[in-house]
């Protein structure tokens, strides 16, 4: 069975954002509720015609994650806790769309929602691994700047890539923010003022970081039959990876690992590169979107960044909505952002910033830090409703 005959017949729909602003003090099951509330109110649904539902939050505790179904009033089938970071969205599209083809629910919500409080941010990094709490955050670091500056001056190093690269690339994408409503910065980043920004990490500067926000993602995975009937726009899964520790014995890998399913997730699909019209990248960092692209075969390894910085063809297909370093990162939701930006420019749903003729799409995702990488990778290939 290849994956594209796993995903038959399902449809991904009703995508959306809701940005509840830099910091919030609202309970984090209140901002599942408001998704939950605009998830019907958009799609016509009742909660009751929900069964299944999967959740990605970091601020949760020390309430378990199934504790939603309570808060939520919601009588399940089928729940699945995905929290993996940046790797979420794409996994729990992968793993709601595997139930709902084997019949384990019918209408699964996926949602992803965080609030950062004045000192949220802070106490994640203290505490998020054993590795930050003993290993790093008591000699002076914490968070994932510290790990992902090495990467990103270990990339440099290997491939001659700039400062100027990455100054093109948050141009780039702040560009393309400028008409989405829940970016947290629209106004135009040139170049100039990127490589004159300060240093938080060396060779990290304040504009490679993304801006912790509180926020929610979120769409619906149903029959093509069940959203044809509500008369709902949707996108179809043609395939879908994930990996996990993928390069476990080498002791600084560049890879992400999606190389490793790369052949896989294009041959179930039917399609290659260059059949992608848009590409939705995990973008914490520049060097991360860099990467994906080049190990999915988008860019030429080692040349991705200057190539990059470069195009306007690529500025235009890649991270449409401006990413994380324009929405900011709510939690786990940072890791649903591009594949629920994917499904609204497959539906026709972007508003002033859709793009023309978007037929297939690519959503990859890199998460769940632990000292010197991320544990976490996926990649999704989406085709619009008519798509064939």
């Amino acid at each position: 069975m290849t994956s594209s005959d796993t995903y038959q017949g399902l449809a991904v729909t009703t995508p959306v954002s809701l940005m509840f602003g830099r910091f919030s003090d609202a309970a984090t099951p209140l901002l599942y509720a408001r998704t939950l509330k605009e998830l019907l109110a958009q799609s016509g649904l009742q909660k009751d015609d929900v069964d299944g539902l999967a959740v990605s939050s970091f601020s949760l505790d020390p309430d378990p994650a199934i504790a939603l179904s309570r808060s939520l009033g919601l009588s399940l089938r089928w729940f699945q806790d995905v929290n993996l970071g940046g790797a979420s969205g794409g996994i729990a599209l992968n793993r709601a769309a595997r139930a709902v083809a084997a019949g384990d629910a019918d209408i699964v919500a996926c949602i992803a929602a965080d609030n950062n409080l004045e000192t949220g941010f802070q106490d994640l990094v203290r505490d998020f691994s054993v590795a930050s709490r003993d290993g790093v955050y008591p000699y002076g670091a914490g968070g994932p700047t510290s790990v992902f500056a090495l990467l990103t001056k270990q990339y440099m190093q290997e491939t001659g890539a700039t400062r100027e690269d990455f100054a093109a690339l948050c141009a780039g994408q702040r560009e393309n923010a400028k008409t989405v409503p829940h970016a947290v910065f629209n106004e135009p980043l040139s170049p100039e003022e990127y490589l004159a920004s300060r240093m938080i990490a060396e060779p990290l500067c304040l504009y490679d970081c993304v801006m912790p926000v509180s926020g929610a993602e979120a769409f619906l995975v149903m029959s093509e039959e069940r959203a044809q009937a509500l008369g709902l726009s949707y996108a179809r899964v043609l395939s879908s990876i994930e990996a996990h520790n993928t390069h476990g014995d080498e002791a600084s890998p560049l890879s992400g690992g999606w190389a490793t399913g790369r052949d896989r997730l294009f041959a179930n699909a039917g399609l290659g590169p260059d059949d992608i019209d848009i590409i939705q990248t995990y973008d914490d960092y520049p060097a991360v979107s860099i990467l994906q692209l080049e190990e999915l075969g988008f860019l030429p390894s080692g040349k991705g960044a200057s190539q990059l910085a470069t195009s306007t063809h690529w500025q235009q297909k890649h991270n449409t909505s401006g990413g994380q370093l324009s929405c900011g990162q709510a939690g786990a939701a940072g890791g649903y952002l591009g594949l629920v930006e994917a499904i609204r420019q497959l539906t026709g749903q972007a508003g002033a910033w859709q793009r023309a003729n978007v037929r297939h799409a690519l959503v990859s995702g890199y998460g769940m830090v632990v000292y010197d990488r991320c544990l976490a990778t996926c990649a999704t290939i989406l085709a619009a409703q008519e798509s064939l």
